[in-house]
């Protein structure tokens, strides 16, 4: 086997690993080089606009959580460098580059050109899954700066920060007035959460310290002000600091941030399993369905479900050991994204989209916007197919720097990973039923730490040799 082949993966259901090869091979297209527009892999990953080739902040921070999972075909921290490279002396880094020219690109709405504040997460993220210290420590001063330059532009007397809602990416959900947008509030929260754990990684204790206090200070005041304990739910704030009534796929960032209690978060997460609320067929829509202006057909951020607010609430379960209902709504989400693909049953003619219908099969619907969903559109698209197919489907949980595996299901079935690179590593991990019970086969090219947990069955770490080895779950 060709080690720069991409992992295989093993799942009852076929179709999840058909649409997860097929990923793979749709990417190949959406890397492109700057000077020609051709596509290859030493250029940047980017969904060709109707303006050109436009390098989006966001879209680069997301997709870095499924090219980790490449084996080095492509480079996740290629799209990030193009970002830090352009930091300007006052430390801004804007949301939107022309990849041709370079230049930033600026909107009305959105005069500073500010994005989501998530860099530190997806670098936390970058060091677990390749183990490159140094690099932390590269890219530490600018992640440090920009952090500044957004303090000085948004941050208010309260604490809060004031910033534009076409910073959130979520355009034309109906929160108009939010002046202090939840989701901004608690990106800010995240990246100071990580900020503090790079700066633990680097030995660094000031580095550690400044962003622990700058998250705590956050915490509490989304806490205090934002949090409504009528609807037990977050909420945006206006120019007042009155809380908006709507209620919008932006509440569920505080739990990725650790913000919410086990009380709040307990309440919380029932939001998502409420038929009245976000408990829709597909999980999950991006505006409650109880709102006045809530659109089963989608209507942009009117009702749509978008694979990029999916992960992001998956992982924030993942924080609150919510691992079985991550894997359900993970499961859920991929038939609905199968079938959306596939709409009379023939998965080689279809398409992967930018979001979906909250309540039925099919991609979302905006009859004013002919650009949206947007078709094959990978930054959300591989979240879903590569990222929570590997982490939560199969339930793999990865950090090099630990030496460590952890497989986390609620059940076992026959699924499992084939030739995953570990930086110099190649694991395969593969479970199935034997005449002598569950058993799972392993192989590696060196000493790693293995972590078995069925949920509310077994769990147990073991040392696995170079080499081949296998395990029956009955000994454990």
């Amino acid at each position: 086997m060709n080690k720069r082949d991409f992992p295989k993966i093993h799942f009852y259901d076929q179709d999840f690993v058909d649409v997860y090869d097929r990923s793979w091979a749709w990417i190949h297209d959406y890397w492109i080089m700057p000077e020609t527009g051709e596509t290859s892999s030493d250029g940047y990953f980017l969904y060709p606009s109707e303006n050109g080739l436009i390098i989006n902040q966001y879209e680069s921070i997301f997709s870095s959580f499924f090219f980790v999972y490449s084996n080095r075909n492509y480079h996740p921290d290629q799209n990030l460098d193009y970002f830090y490279a352009r930091q300007e002396e006052n430390g801004a880094i804007r949301w939107k580059y022309d990849l041709k020219t370079g230049d930033p690109v600026f909107s009305k709405d959105n005069p500073e050109g500010v994005g989501m504040p998530l860099f530190a997460w997806a670098e936390f993220n970058l060091f677990h899954k390749g183990g490159n210290k140094k690099r932390i420590k590269e890219v530490m001063p600018v992640l440090q700066k920009y952090m500044d330059w957004i303090d000085s532009l948004f941050r208010q007397e309260n604490g809060l920060y004031k910033a534009p809602l076409a910073a959130t990416a979520m355009p034309n959900s109906p929160r108009k007035k939010a002046a202090y947008p939840v989701d901004f509030n608690t990106a800010l929260a995240v990246n100071a959460l990580y900020m503090s754990a790079l700066g633990d990684i680097l030995n660094d204790k000031e580095i550690s310290f400044r962003h622990k206090r700058a998250y705590f200070s956050l915490k509490t005041r989304i806490n205090a002000k934002m949090w409504n304990p009528e609807t037990e739910f977050y909420h945006d704030l206006d120019a007042k600091e009155e809380r908006l009534p709507q209620k919008t796929i932006a509440g569920f960032w505080p739990l990725l941030a650790e913000i919410p209690n086990e009380n709040k978060a307990e309440k919380l997460i029932a939001h998502l399993q409420n038929p009245n609320t976000f408990g829709a067929d597909h999980p999950f829509p991006s505006l409650s369905l109880d709102d006045p202006e809530y659109d089963e057909r989608g209507m942009g951020c009117r009702g749509s479900v978008f694979p990029s607010f999916n992960f992001m609430v998956i992982k924030g379960l993942e924080k609150y050991n919510r691992w079985d209902l991550a894997r359900e709504c993970a499961i859920r989400h991929l038939y609905y994204v199968l079938d959306a693909l596939a709409p009379n049953g023939d998965h080689t003619k279809g398409s992967l989209w930018e979001a979906y219908l909250p309540q039925k099969e099919g991609p979302a619907v905006w009859p004013s916007r002919t650009d949206f969903p947007r078709k094959q559109y990978f930054p959300y698209a591989g979240l879903s197919t590569i990222a929570l197919m590997i982490e939560n489907i199969i339930g793999l949980s990865i950090s090099l720097p630990r030496k460590t595996v952890d497989w986390i299901i609620p059940n076992l079935e026959v699924m499992g990973i084939e030739n995953l690179s570990l930086k110099r590593n190649f694991i395969t991990i593969l479970s199935n039923k034997s005449q002598r019970g569950w058993e799972i086969h392993m192989e590696s090219e060196k000493l790693y730490y293995f972590t078995i947990n069925i949920l509310g069955q077994k769990k147990k770490t073991l040392p696995i040799p170079s080499g081949k080895c296998s395990m029956l779950i009955d000994k454990l």
